[in-house]
């Protein structure tokens, strides 16, 4: 996956209305599946062992603004976002940034130079300065959002045997350039994504705190699931959990400390000594999320493919 994806030279912008989202399916139905929660654990274990390969570059994306801000830049990339100038820059991050209510100008101009920083996208000109030098992914930063999408094909998977991983993963280089804008226009206009549950926001508000909670989803006792109220898990160490996701042990205990005090998470005996459960609360906030993005990804992914007029296996999907 070292390839360089570059965008089309004439592409539509991207509606500001929610256009382009793709038909959803059923999301409590999604949720109501026997199967569901293989797949919700799959996606946790993936999510949290994937940081592992490049947790510099991975760190940059773990809180649910900088997630988002990530997803609008990649858009923005192979197919403008409104009436926003075409291709990416110190500029056109700072405009998406308010025109889509993710944060404000200063904060998208930090995020554009620590991307820089850290090799998530380079310059197209070396000798470009000031604000409207372009930028465009470097190889690593596209493999790692074609592993986020693997992922989630291969949860959807899981839910009805289907063929999505295969046909993602063997073409990933045609179909990115169409799947992205698609999922980033329904990540922004979904309420569920943009405002989930009190217990999920907790986590990702900080850097790496969505990796915390992935593993903490990932490490619950799938033999004795479903439960009551609690779930128990792997997890016994705050330590453990802060040396697993780069952060200190200050900041993990604090938000363990305020996840536990909103009833989300505690300890079956003595902290440090004994499991952690997590509420059905908290998994079913957890849950949801999930759900929210399988949907998404599955109606852009046959998007992408019947327009895309893509072969697959001797097959031709084309409008």
């Amino acid at each position: 996956m070292e390839q360089i994806i570059e965008r089309p030279a004439s592409a539509p912008p991207l509606a500001r209305q929610g256009a382009n989202v793709p038909p959803s399916r059923d999301v409590g139905n999604l949720i109501a599946q026997q199967s569901f929660p293989r797949a919700v654990f799959f996606l946790a274990s993936g999510m949290f062992e994937a940081h592992k390969t490049s947790p510099r570059t991975a760190a940059l994306f773990a809180t649910q603004q900088r997630w988002l801000l990530s997803h609008a830049a990649m858009a923005h990339f192979f197919r403008p976002i409104g009436d926003i100038e075409p291709g990416l820059s110190r500029r056109s991050l700072g405009l998406l940034g308010t025109f889509l209510g993710l944060s404000s100008r200063n904060t998208a101009y930090t995020f554009f130079e620590e991307s820089m920083k850290y090799g998530v996208i380079q310059l197209i000109d070396d000798r470009a300065v000031g604000h409207g030098r372009l930028a465009k992914p470097s190889p690593q930063s596209l493999s790692l959002l074609a592993l986020w999408y693997n992922l989630h094909f291969q949860a959807l998977d899981l839910l009805d045997d289907g063929q999505r991983y295969a046909r993602f993963s063997t073409q990933w280089e045609s179909l990115l350039p169409l799947i992205q804008p698609i999922v980033a226009d329904a990540l922004f206009f979904s309420p569920q994504v943009r405002a989930p549950g009190p217990h999920y926001r907790i986590f990702t508000s900080i850097d790496s705190g969505g990796w915390l909670m992935d593993r903490l989803i990932a490490g619950v006792d799938q033999e004795s699931f479903p439960g009551h109220d609690r779930y128990l898990t792997d997890v016994r160490s705050i330590t453990y959990l802060a040396r697993s996701t780069g952060l200190s042990n200050t900041h993990a205990s604090r938000k363990m400390s305020e996840a536990q005090s909103t009833g989300a998470l505690g300890w079956i005996g003595r902290p440090g000594y004994s499991p952690i459960w997590i509420s059905r609360g908290f998994y079913e906030e957890y849950a949801q999320f999930q759900a929210q993005k399988l949907v998404i990804l599955d109606g852009a992914l046959a998007k992408a493919l019947a327009g895309g007029c893509l072969a697959f296996q001797g097959d031709r999907h084309c409008e």
